[in-house]
């Protein structure tokens, strides 16, 4: 490995040298999505001085990627606030005047939101025909009455049967086929339509999920994840908004752009000896000596010896500066979690939270826009969703590579028109919007127009004029979407992954219950960690903490999710520090 280099004080103030002196930590968060921004801005808030955020890629938001093309902006990720009663991100979104509704009730149509609460989805198989819409309502009636019944098995502690295999896919395939096959009163052809119908919604199901087939997401932990009460929205302006509003107060100099982490060299104190392979020392004096002290008069940090041998976490970066810290709050996604774990912290993880990484999913949901000259869609459709007949008797949602475009659910009309212009917005999920993230924008627009010629029976349909798509899956630095309780993980699992390091006793005795937490009381609320003093011992308490998405228990894959786990993760450390800011006021 390359000699890397350690940075020196990120504020070089007398205020923030005196606070250190009496015990200012030094935190590092790793990310500046809307976790990572959460955590920093409730930090600073809260008197913390020397916060520095270290950020891979050349833009803050994360999964938030709002692109404007013309007048027009178009979310590559997340898109929608989901419920607005005690969500956070709905309340700094209406205080600002960013809100449009899009939907009245809790759950939208086939429980992807729409872009317009006014029309139709039209469905259309492959044979150019669509199906009547009566069609459609009884399916829809059955297939959400089954939905429901996958919520009892958490909720009400129902035992999941062994028919099922603990899988939400395949118990709502055979359960909805089933109840198909008894109706009486149907003609065959209907039923066959309705068989047909299961995987396209699945596919939607999947597609929300951001799991490559419903059949991977755990059936007895299905109903834990929890849905805010009210309307969803959009962000006309785009969502990119919510994360400037977040950084807003957040110094410039806090967050490094471009600047990826290699590893993360925890609980130093108990690793000596260490190796030679990182040498610290200060950006822009390679010949300091740590031992010295600070030339500007701040004295090395008690305890013993060297700066080096004080600091409990050293952060190597790529460009191989190394970055000391008391505390590093790590947003890291769990796509990349499950590629580096292995090799992204030095110890290496707990063995419980090794395997919380590897039993809980992430997935790839990709966004397709098509924008077109003119409409070829009515005014009263709102979405496009393709049905394959060929499908009735399916029991996959996989396809081979050069089908890859099978796996698009449909396409949602963005509306109003005079914002967006003629746009449409596919959606498609698992390995085959990794395949489709291979494939030439060139490609992918003339599958996707054969594809609407052929399910809407219209052979005139001409190419779009742009194309705009993300990749998600192949992003290095996401590695997916966002996460779901795969078969054979549950809640436990992300309570371990969110749990701080090292452990404590009592964290061994209750795995992170601030993820309970509710929207607003954050700040105020106890973690078990939280009782020991930082300054007692020779192990230093939550020297490394987790956020993000997939940490949050209750509302795992949302923004609010994403946002509240920052929040939680700062509350530690605030209650952590309360004596020493007290003191200091």
């Amino acid at each position: 490995m390359q000699s890397c280099e350690s940075s020196g004080d990120s504020a070089d103030d007398p205020l923030s040298r005196g606070l250190r002196r009496r015990g200012q930590p030094r935190v590092v968060v790793i990310g500046a999505g809307l976790a990572g921004l959460a955590a920093t801005k409730a930090l600073l808030e809260q008197g913390f001085t020397d916060v520095t955020v270290l950020e891979a890629t050349s833009r803050i938001g994360g999964r938030v990627q709002s692109v404007k093309l013309g007048h027009a902006t178009f979310e590559l990720g997340a898109t929608w606030i989901h419920g607005s009663h005690g969500n956070p991100i709905y309340h700094l979104a209406e205080a600002n005047g960013l809100l449009e509704e899009t939907t009245d009730g809790e759950r939208s149509v086939g429980r992807i939101s729409l872009y317009s609460k006014n029309g139709v989805a039209c469905y259309l198989t492959n044979r150019g025909r669509g199906i009547p819409k009566d069609v459609v309502e009884e399916f829809s009636d059955l297939y959400n009455e089954v939905y429901n019944l996958t919520q009892e098995f958490f909720r009400n502690g129902k035992p999941v049967n062994a028919e099922s295999q603990n899988s939400v896919g395949v118990f709502t395939r055979e359960e909805v086929r089933n109840r198909i096959r008894d109706d009486p009163d149907d003609p065959e052809a209907t039923k066959r339509l309705k068989l047909a119908m299961i995987q396209q919604y699945l596919k939607v199901e999947s597609c929300e999920s951001s799991s490559h087939s419903m059949d991977e997401v755990s059936l007895s932990a299905f109903g834990e994840w929890t849905e805010i009460p009210g309307a969803h929205h959009i962000i006309p302006s785009g969502f990119v908004r919510v994360v400037e509003l977040l950084a807003e107060g957040i110094p410039a100099h806090v967050i490094q752009l471009g600047k990826p982490v290699r590893c993360v060299h925890w609980d130093q104190a108990s690793a000596r000896p260490r190796g030679p392979e990182i040498e610290p020392r200060r950006v822009g004096d390679h010949n300091h000596d740590p031992r010295e002290g600070d030339q500007q008069g701040e004295e090395p940090r008690e305890g013993g010896g060297g700066e080096d041998e004080q600091w409990p976490v050293l952060v190597e970066c790529e460009d191989c500066e190394v970055v000391p810290a008391d505390h590093v709050i790590v947003t890291t996604s769990l796509g990349v979690l499950k590629r580096q774990c292995a090799s992204f912290f030095r110890p290496g993880l707990p063995a419980e939270k090794v395997a919380a990484i590897h039993r809980l999913g992430i997935g790839t949901t990709d966004k397709i826009f098509l924008e077109f000259e003119e409409p070829f869609w009515g005014p009263e459709c709102n979405s496009l969703q393709f049905v394959w007949e060929d499908e009735a008797e399916s029991r996959t949602l996989t396809y081979p590579p050069e089908l890859w475009y099978r796996k698009i659910c449909g396409f949602d009309v963005l509306y109003p028109p005079e914002r967006y212009g003629h746009v449409l917005s596919g959606w498609i999920c698992g390995e085959e919007a990794l395949v489709m993230e291979k494939c030439d924008d060139e490609a992918v627009a003339e599958i996707c127009t054969e594809m609407l010629r052929q399910f809407t029976g219209n052979p005139n349909i001409p190419k779009p004029r742009r194309i705009l798509r993300s990749a998600w899956g192949s992003n290095p630095h996401f590695r997916g979407s966002y996460s779901y309780t795969q078969v054979g993980s549950s809640g436990v699992d992300v309570e371990k992954l969110a749990k701080p390091l090292p452990y404590t006793e009592s964290s061994k005795a209750a795995h992170g219950s601030s993820s309970k937490q509710q929207p607003g009381h954050l700040l105020s609320s106890k973690c078990p960690e939280q009782s020991r003093d930082p300054n007692r011992g020779s192990i230093k308490p939550m020297q490394v903490l987790f956020s993000g998405e997939a940490t949050h228990r209750k509302y795992y894959s949302t923004t609010h999710g994403a946002l509240l786990s920052g929040q939680r993760e700062a509350a530690r450390l605030i209650e952590m520090y309360r004596d020493l800011f007290q003191q200091g006021t």
